[in-house]
């Protein structure tokens, strides 16, 4: 070109007339309003029909009803009109629905010159919306559908229009991590362009590498926050912070190895030093073997947890640490160094009840076959985004729940689940959610140990005295309460467009009941001095001295609160509030009411996600010796785990992989752990040490 002649950017596309957009960056942004869809608002999905309503059952044809509104007697002429139409337009009636082709699909949606389509049928429906039966049907397969303008890419499609070496913004957010990479480090930039992008080049690389490191690379740029398991959660919060290149900063991070498969842990390991080497400081808080061994100094706290700890029990290297006596305080340097371990059980459990699951291909699963055995410990295990929680939340904990409540059967993306079912007769999912979002639920009102601290204080003579029932130690009636906090031991000042601000209150100094109440004591402590104690310190103090025998209330209270102490929960104060606990504490006092009750509740299923997070070792031992009891009372535990020491004392391992994402949702092995050890396809196997 000519360089002499000043030419100006035309906005205007002559052959049809259409005016570009100036690009800015909101364009090219979904959380704009200049940026998103005008359809969907950036949401890339729509108020409208459901393809899983309509489709139901992915794994029958056509021909045996795969189009749930034209079974009907009423609208059986829709199914027939494509039935005789089919041949002539491509479309196989015969093939599960989860076989037919993209194309296919889509033919059945849109319709053809032989046969209309389902979207037709919809179009009609809502012309005959004036009448009831038309509203009803249609409000069943109400729900969210991908928008049609962006197809879920939830950018306008004028931000398409815009094109960086052949390759828009939608095609990039749909690609692979991965891919992505390797496509901004390939690309062919004019000389100037390159000078211009070098800067948001180097940026965009050093992010994506960081996600890469962290194994995250099989993830999409459009992928949403809730379809994400935990383990991927984790470490996408953890490349905000580790891919920001900052040097001479002190990095201070809680238990990042959580969810994270070890395959994952020393992705992790390696991001970690890679900061240390650039001049920062790496605090870490941590339980994992792995990363405590690849630490260059240890400092451990304990002997104990809660009262019985709160000391520096070791500081220093490893070699400090190995050279340490064999009676030295600190478990962790125990199992550190091999002088303490989890054994390897002597004998597995087997049994003939079983569960098969028929055909999973939900997300990213292949379509395998699966059998899960009953009255054992079963581990689900695979690396991050492997299909573990597919396969069990999304699958099985559903199937199973629609069988036992005699509800139409559950087949969304899996063919069918057979095998012994009667012999279940409850269903319990332990997941992370917390117990109680409140700061009135606390563990001992979850274990109904509350009722019993209650009547033994109004038992006591003083309380008799005074008239007060177990009602006024309660701090949810009024009555004994303050009344002042309404039994919160806080005031809540609202902050309008801040975060609420709470405050000790002045009445009962933060002791949420009364004076009255207050002096009213049970061997020489008051109600808040019993709910301020952790759960090991209140089994000391409620366990009658030597000689003595216990009453039947003091029986209960401590049959109640064991199971606290067993799951590794002896640090928890009885009144702590439910809102301040970790994900794994609340799994973990979930258990303990079941261990509580006993054999009373007939054969419970029990599906646990990650029980061990934020667990120590000698925790985690506490942990399996709970699971034999729940076994040994008849049950069945299903636990998806990555931590090593459970996989080796569980009695049948399914495996899934062998990576994350596309690349995932295989079933790699099933079986005991030692011959999983034997399996070279296993990411798992190699990590397992028996």
């Amino acid at each position: 070109p000519d360089l002499n002649i000043k030419s100006e950017f035309n906005n205007r596309f002559e052959k049809d007339g259409i005016v570009f957009a100036k690009p800015t960056p909101d364009l090219f942004s979904f959380n704009s309003p200049v940026g998103a869809c005008p359809t969907c608002e950036g949401y890339g999905s729509t108020l409208g029909i459901d393809p899983s309503k309509v489709i139901s059952d992915t794994s029958k044809s056509i021909y045996e009803d795969a189009i749930t509104p034209w079974r009907s007697d009423r609208m059986k002429k829709w199914k027939d009109n494509l039935i005789m139409g089919a041949v002539e337009a491509g479309v196989n009636i015969h093939a599960p629905w989860h076989e037919l082709s993209e194309e296919e699909v889509l033919k059945v949606w849109s319709g053809t010159k032989s046969f209309k389509g389902i979207n037709k049928f919809f179009k009609y429906v809502e012309k005959k919306s004036y009448k009831i039966q038309f509203r009803v049907l249609l409000s069943r397969y109400r729900g969210r559908a991908v928008c049609e303008e962006c197809h879920g890419a939830r950018i306008r499609k004028e931000a398409a229009y815009v094109k960086v070496d052949d390759v828009t913004l939608h095609e990039l957010l749909k690609m692979p991590l991965i891919v992505v990479l390797e496509h901004i480090r390939a690309m062919n930039l004019s000389e100037n362009d390159a000078l211009i992008a070098k800067r948001t080049i180097s940026e965009i690389t050093e992010r994506l590498e960081c996600l890469e490191n962290l194994g995250l690379g099989y993830l999409t740029l459009l992928r949403s926050s809730p379809s994400l398991s935990g383990g991927e959660s984790q470490r996408i919060g953890l490349s905000a912070c580790l891919g920001s290149s900052l040097v001479g900063s002190t990095y201070v991070l809680d238990e990042p190895s959580i969810g994270l498969h070890p395959h994952d842990t020393k992705r992790l390991i390696s991001v970690l030093h890679g900061l240390r080497n650039q001049g920062n400081t790496v605090v870490v808080v941590e339980h994992d073997d792995d990363i405590m061994a690849s630490a260059d100094h240890l400092v451990d706290m304990g002997p104990l947890a809660g009262t019985f700890g709160g000391e520096v029990v070791f500081s220093g290297g490893h070699k400090d640490l190995e050279a340490l006596p064999d009676d030295h305080a600190s478990l962790t340097a125990a199992y550190l160094t091999g002088r303490m371990n989890i054994p390897v059980p002597s004998k597995r459990r087997t049994s003939q009840d079983k569960l098969k699951i028929v055909g999973a291909r939900a997300n990213n699963l292949k379509g395998f076959d699966v059998e899960i055995p009953l009255h054992s410990l079963v581990a689900v295990t695979g690396v991050s985004g492997s299909g573990k929680s597919t396969l069990i939340t999304d699958i099985l904990v559903p199937a199973v729940r629609s069988a036992l409540e005699n509800s139409p059967p559950f087949t969304k993306g899996f063919s069918g689940l057979s095998g012994d079912i009667e012999s279940i007769n409850s269903l319990e999912f332990i997941d992370q959610n917390p117990i109680g979002k409140s700061s009135r639920s606390c563990p001992v009102t979850y274990v109904k140990a509350f009722d019993e601290i209650r009547g033994l204080l109004s038992d006591t003579t003083h309380a008799k005295a005074k008239g007060f029932k177990p009602s006024h130690f309660s701090f949810n009636v009024k009555g004994g309460r303050c009344e002042v906090c309404e039994g919160e031991g806080v005031i809540t000042v609202g902050m309008q467009f801040m975060a609420d601000l709470k405050l000790k209150c002045e009445s009962c100094n933060g002791k949420r009941y009364s004076e009255e109440v207050l002096e009213v004591t049970w061997h020489g402590k008051n109600i808040h001095e019993i709910l301020s104690m952790p759960v090991e310190d209140a089994l000391l103090f409620f366990t009658p001295p030597d000689g003595k025998s216990a009453s039947a209330a003091e029986k209960r209270l401590i049959t109640k609160l064991l199971p606290l102490l067993d799951v590794g929960l002896g640090y928890v104060a009885l009144g702590q509030g439910s809102n301040t606990l970790s994900g794994g504490e609340a799994q973990r006092i979930k258990l303990a009411t079941f261990l509580s009750r006993g054999d009373k509740q007939g054969h419970t299923l029990f599906v646990f996600d990650e029980p061990t997070t934020g667990l120590h070792v000698h925790d985690v031992a506490k942990l399996l010796e709970s699971f034999t009891r729940l076994i040994n009372q008849g049950h069945s535990i299903i636990v998806i785990e990555h931590q090593m020491d459970v996989i080796k004392s569980a009695d049948y391992v399914i495996d899934l992989g062998p990576k994350g994402g596309d690349e995932g949702g295989d079933l790699l092995f099933t079986g005991t752990p030692e011959d999983l050890a034997k399996c070279k396809k296993s990411i798992t196997g190699k990590h397992l040490k028996l």
